[in-house]
């Protein structure tokens, strides 16, 4: 148990009624899961706004409310504190409530538009190989050494974020790396962490829908540096120019990473094909099993944090070499008669360029890309036609279809992609609304040797169509039609 005023701690309390050292059960900022004794936390919301809900969690048995506006009528009994920003608030006081986690670990953080999932999962896994007790907190998955706990955030919330946080304590973890998300930073998930380092891989096209405008959405990333120590590193990515933008004004020890050189830490693709690549950092030479200068970039970042950590250069050269491709990041898939899969999660302008750029440069002449490529319902339209532009310009044939299309019509959401068709490409452009369907006709069109590109869900195992959620993946539904395919 602790008390109001334990829970307090570092948050700036504009007014204070009622006894703060009552010890409280919980936190919440959900009314439907508020308990007898909790403190309740009114956040406001996008689409809620949790001042509504505090009847609800007083009627619940809450002791103690946090809140940015006080009612007119407040029970007797009852601890008011009135903060300028509950959601900052929330992030403090759930921090303060599991003990300050982050304090016990070596926590970095990794944001970006592509590769925080990739960057952040190579570095729990080479410290998880290197004998570490280690946390990781992605998109895909949640880790507590090797106990896999389902992902339903990139980021997620405060409570749930300092609890999984106290639970790496608990087990040991030294270490634990966690994708930041600029929706995160917005709604103030990671206040009241403290982090060892954070690392920023690149900034494009995405999530306009929720912020509005570019300026708004480099502003949520470059708030995770601007909450870094003193004693803390940030480390950026030289090559994306908005790499140094994130570190403006920051009291970190800053250090950047390049493939183009004049960076703290540099690296050169020296040989790349689809079986993997050789890579040089620094002096060392390297042979990986990952391919394409998108993820050159990010072992060069994995490279860079490591050895901001202090890992000794040689085991940390020898467990880069060891490490394995994140599942749905470039995942290839073989048909028995050799045409190639290619399954990503790509689901932003840049990170189908890298994608369809790699496999270009690998290609053997003669063999064709067929791109099966779909957009998100509900999120950013405007780069609806540039990703099937993108495709249609990087590929000999596009098979536009569905991704998670959630509440609206999948048609309409092609017809936006359409607009992003050139004229002249209009005849290797195909529509198949079905998703299971388009990958059946990208595999009947190949042949040979030719290269199938399956863009947007990678590790996805769902398909979200008017609300409701059925199994779907990419990579299952690839493998029953090769086999299929063999068999007709």
């Amino acid at each position: 148990m602790i008390t109001i005023d334990g829970i307090l701690r570092g948050i700036k309390v504009t007014t204070l009624e009622g006894d703060d050292s009552v010890e409280v059960s919980s936190l919440s900022f959900d009314s439907r899961r508020t308990g007898r004794g909790d403190l309740f936390v009114a956040v406001r919301g996008n689409e809620t706004d949790g001042h509504g809900y505090i009847g609800d969690a007083l009627e619940a048995g809450a002791v103690a409310i946090i809140c940015e506006d006080l009612p007119e009528r407040r029970d007797k009994g009852i601890c008011w504190i009135r903060v300028e920003d509950s959601a900052q608030a929330l992030g403090t006081a759930a921090s303060n409530y599991y003990g300050n986690p982050s304090a016990d670990l070596r926590l970095v953080g990794v944001t970006g538009t592509n590769g925080k999932t990739t960057v952040a999962t190579l570095l729990y896994r080479l410290y998880m190989s290197l004998g570490y007790p280690t946390g990781l907190l992605s998109t895909v998955a949640n880790y507590i050494n090797d106990k896999r706990i389902e992902a339903t955030h990139t980021t997620p919330d405060p409570l749930q974020l300092n609890r999984l946080l106290a639970e790496m304590v608990i087990s040991g973890c030294e270490y634990a790396f966690m994708e930041v998300s600029s929706h995160a930073v917005v709604q103030q998930r990671i206040a009241g962490l403290i982090f060892t380092g954070a690392l920023f891989t690149n900034l494009t096209h995405d999530h306009l829908d929720y912020h509005g405008t570019f300026s708004n959405y480099i502003a949520a990333k470059k708030g995770l540096f601007d909450s870094l120590g003193k004693k803390a590193f940030a480390l950026y990515n030289a090559d994306d120019r908005n790499g140094q933008v994130m570190v403006q004004n920051c009291r970190a020890n800053i250090r950047s990473f390049s493939l183009r050189g004049g960076a703290d830490f540099t690296a050169r693709v020296v040989e790349h094909r689809f079986e993997g690549m050789l890579l040089r950092i620094g002096e060392a030479e390297i042979s990986t099993r990952f391919t394409g200068r998108f993820n050159a970039s990010n072992l060069l970042a994995v490279y860079g944090a490591a050895e901001m950590l202090g890992t000794p250069r040689l085991e940390l050269l020898t467990a880069l070499s060891n490490l394995v491709p994140v599942e749905g990041r470039f995942e290839t898939i073989i048909s028995p008669t050799g045409v190639r899969g290619i399954v990503d999660y790509a689901h932003t302008p840049d990170a189908l360029s890298n994608v369809l750029s790699a496999v270009n440069e690998m290609r053997e002449p003669g063999n064709r890309i067929i791109t099966v490529v779909g957009a998100g319902g509900d999120r950013d339209r405007a780069k609806r036609p540039e990703m099937a532009a993108i495709a249609g310009s990087m590929s000999d044939i596009v098979v536009l279809t569905s991704d998670n299309p959630r509440s609206e019509d999948p048609e309409k959401i092609i017809d936006e992609m359409m607009k992003g068709v050139e004229p002249g490409m209009k005849t290797r452009v195909l529509r198949v609304t079905s998703r299971a369907d388009a990958i059946k006709t990208a595999v009947l069109l190949a042949a040979g040797n030719d290269i199938i590109v399956i863009a947007g869900k990678g590790h996805e195992t769902y398909q979200e169509v008017k609300g409701v959620r059925s199994h779907f993946d990419d990579r299952e539904v690839l493998r029953e039609i090769f086999l299929t395919s063999m068999d007709n």
